[in-house]
């Protein structure tokens, strides 16, 4: 019988929380990439006193449920990738983390005022060159217009068929892209191929028990 008050359900095991040193262990990152990283999360722990850029409960683990949940795709980029675009970059989640970790030519779009002045000043507080380095669109996706990249990458955004609808006009022939999704991967699926033709790999989360990566290539709108 459960304890009175509680509900009979199955919980998640709970994970501990991950430590800096324990991140660059499990990705493999330079003591450089690191102290950037650490100075990004020093100031989102500052900023998110301010305004809300992530839930207050993640960020008890950020270096889990954050930067290594956006650094688990850096494995899955191209050799010579020389372009990404993040779809509602939001406190720079993973667009911003896979600059840190020394991806060129970012862009980070994002429509919130507040969240792009987080950012720009996050890049800067972790060395990087605003404007160079990274990009940031201060502007809903569906207004960006012209930019073409090797990858788009999106977490916590929006239901995969309408996401693929942000990033097909971003994609070249050869482009890929790179979702985090949750428990609902399978039904966003099914919804997403009324609409699309593509070729999907799925690839387990490295920071969520229940948390899919899916690597996406080939899209095409399915004929009517």
């Amino acid at each position: 019988m459960p304890p009175k008050g509680c509900r009979n359900q199955t919980l998640m095991p709970r994970l501990d929380l991950m430590t800096p040193a324990e991140f660059a262990a499990k990705v493999n990152v330079s003591r450089e990439a690191s102290e950037r990283l650490q100075r990004f999360a020093d100031l989102l722990a500052k900023w998110q006193r301010k305004i809300n850029l992530v839930s207050a409960d993640s960020l008890k683990d950020v270096w889990r449920r954050h930067m290594l949940d956006s650094a688990q795709l850096f494995r899955f980029l191209p050799p010579s990738v020389s372009g990404v675009a993040d779809i509602g970059s939001g406190a720079g989640f993973p667009g911003l983390v896979l600059a840190i970790l020394g991806v060129q030519n970012v862009h980070l779009i994002e429509a919130d005022a507040r969240k792009c002045a987080f950012l720009a000043e996050a890049g800067r507080a972790a060395g990087l060159d605003v404007g160079r380095d990274v990009t940031i669109h201060h502007q809903r996706v569906e207004a960006v217009d012209g930019l073409q990249v090797d990858v788009v990458t999106a977490r916590a955004c929006a239901p995969l068929d309408r996401l693929i609808g942000y990033a097909a006009p971003m994609l070249r022939a050869d482009s890929t892209c790179l979702f985090l999704k949750g428990g609902r991967v399978e039904e966003e699926l099914t919804e997403a191929a009324k609409t699309w033709r593509m070729v999907i790999e799925r690839f387990p989360s490295l920071s969520d028990p229940s948390g899919t990566i899916l690597r996406i290539t080939q899209v095409a709108r399915e004929r009517l």
